[in-house]
């Protein structure tokens, strides 16, 4: 009796399996997709550069050693003059004036630099030997004449500090030996200038004398009239003849 139905339960079995699992499936959670593991670059580094020098002050001619070293760095170079070096190194400059110095260090992070100045002394300058003037110049600027009025040898005040002065030039120069010239303007006649222009040579080595000029190193003559120093007929011109002149004795 139980045999004609064993294939309608084995179907039957069958199709509640396969329900069962249709529906264990329907049931099944998805699975959460893993987690990215990607991981970005990191940033570049922004180079690093130092610059010295040994010396930081030199005098004109002299030289300097500049050391530099850099890192992250794909270009280095130093201005002025220099140009491009390697990462890190030395090199000698020579300044011909204080100059600073700069080192640039470039790469994927930026630009980085240092500097390092150098001070040139600035000479002292030659300052020339004071020249040293002859005696025989010495003369010409130092030593003065003594002036006279009109038909007068008398010293006039104005000439008194003139032969001072003279007297202390001479006292510097002891081995020295002066003429006094006794000189007068053209009025008159040539034998009274003489006597005049005498007169007043005298007056000037008296008053020489008396201010410790020894007489053994003072002669005194006269030209009268017969060399005048300025040649126009005028009073002005007048007073620059009527002088005793000095004249250094050989």
């Amino acid at each position: 009796m139980i045999q004609p139905y064993r294939p309608y339960f084995r179907t039957l079995l069958i199709s509640a399996c396969a329900l069962t699992l249709v529906v264990a499936g329907c049931n099944k959670k998805p699975q959460k997709a893993a987690p990215s593991t990607y991981t970005p670059p990191p940033a570049a580094v922004k180079p690093t550069v130092s610059l010295s020098a040994d010396k930081t002050t030199i005098n004109p001619g002299e030289s300097a050693k500049l050391t530099w070293t850099s890192t992250d760095a794909n270009n280095v170079s130093i201005a002025p003059e220099v140009g491009a070096v390697t990462a890190q190194g030395t090199t000698t400059v020579t300044p011909a004036k204080s100059t600073t110095y700069t080192v640039t260090a470039s790469g994927p992070g930026g630009n980085a630099d240092a500097t390092v100045s150098i001070a040139v002394n600035t000479p002292a300058p030659v300052s020339e030997a004071p020249k040293t003037s002859s005696i025989d110049e010495l003369f010409l600027q130092e030593v003065a004449d003594a002036y006279f009025d009109y038909d007068s040898a008398e010293l006039r005040p104005d000439a008194r500090q003139a032969i001072q002065k003279d007297a202390a030039f001479f006292k510097q120069y002891p081995t020295m030996r002066v003429t006094i010239e006794g000189h007068c303007d053209e009025r008159g006649s040539t034998e009274y200038n003489l006597a005049l222009g005498q007169r007043r040579a005298n007056a000037v080595m008296q008053y020489l004398v008396s201010l410790g000029i020894p007489e053994s190193r003072l002669n005194a003559t006269s030209w009268g009239k017969e060399k005048p120093f300025c040649m126009e007929a005028t009073e002005a011109c007048y007073a620059k003849n009527r002088r005793g002149h000095f004249v250094q004795a050989k």
